[in-house]
């Protein structure tokens, strides 16, 4: 089996310290490592009861990774990882956002440190303002035939307004190394509109979200990813639509019976966020 770093990883834990990273294969499976503590069997466990849960509707599914179990990979100094669908798999050269919902990203039975620790960073971002961050992102800019993708500390310091430039940035044609260009949103319409866009997706998650009450999703992504290429040519076949996922799941948590507001309130403002440039492609914000 031949495993490799993935090349489009744009948020989350990497390979440092001699820590291991996560992997993939060439059969389409991602290899994550099991985090420390108990984030690890929290994840796992999710995992386990989702694919089993038979109260998940089926057209929800599909906005999840396909989860293959555990295993211990070889090279990585037998570090056990869990064994997920690669969602990016499928793609050539993908444009990537990882957006890290809710208005708090700690979780109540986290310790007081841990809390304290997620506030800081919380109310540093937009999370509190807006109810959810920009985590990562990488778009390929075809005019410069390369992949463009910011460090992760200047995404740290986008405010509001910041946020809405970024998200339009991510569906632009013209060359964003250009620090002085605006965003022409030239992919708006094609991405985050039509029947089959992230707009489409993420009002199906959030019709779902209004009403399920059996997981918290604490810390929770959407990954939004979609083909430049398959964009410029026209085309419209599954393979080539925008598409929508969920990721990271070590901190959820047992609904209980009671819907995840947290989730939800930052699901809503992205959308009105991602309506917003819908309806104003033209109009570009100041950070």
């Amino acid at each position: 089996m031949q495993l490799k770093a993935p090349e489009h990883q744009v948020a989350g834990h990497i390979a440092k310290d001699g820590k291991p990273g996560p992997l993939v294969d060439d059969k389409g499976r991602f290899f994550k490592p099991l985090q420390g503590d108990s984030r690890g069997e929290i994840e796992v466990k999710f995992y386990e009861s989702f694919s089993s849960n038979t109260e998940v509707p089926e057209h929800i599914r599909r906005y999840f990774p396909v989860y293959h179990g555990t295993q211990a990979v070889e090279g990585s100094d037998g570090a056990a990882m869990i064994v997920l669908e690669n969602l990016l798999a499928d793609f050539s050269k993908p444009s990537v956002m990882d957006v890290k919902m809710g208005t708090r990203t700690w979780y109540p039975e986290a310790s007081e440190e841990y809390i304290q620790k997620c506030l800081k960073k919380d109310t540093g971002t937009t999370t509190v303002s807006a109810g959810f961050r920009i985590s990562g992102f990488e778009v390929f800019d075809h005019k410069e035939s390369s992949f463009w993708k910011p460090e992760r500390k200047l995404l740290r310091g986008l405010n509001v307004d910041g946020a809405r430039l970024t998200l339009r940035k991510f569906v632009s044609s013209n060359s964003l190394s250009d620090i002085g260009s605006k965003p022409d949103s030239a992919f708006a319409s094609s991405v985050y509109g039509s029947s089959h866009g992230i707009l489409t997706q993420l009002l199906e998650l959030k019709n779902w979200f209004e009403n399920q009450t059996l997981y918290h999703f604490n810390s929770c992504s959407i990954l939004m990813v979609y083909e430049n290429e398959s964009i410029l040519k026209g085309n419209d076949d599954d393979d080539a639509r925008p598409q929508v996922k969920l990721v990271d799941f070590a901190h959820v948590l047992d609904g209980n019976g009671v819907i995840d507001h947290n989730f939800l309130g930052g699901l809503c403002s992205f959308i009105n966020f991602i309506r917003d440039i819908l309806q104003s492609p033209n109009e570009s914000a100041e950070s």
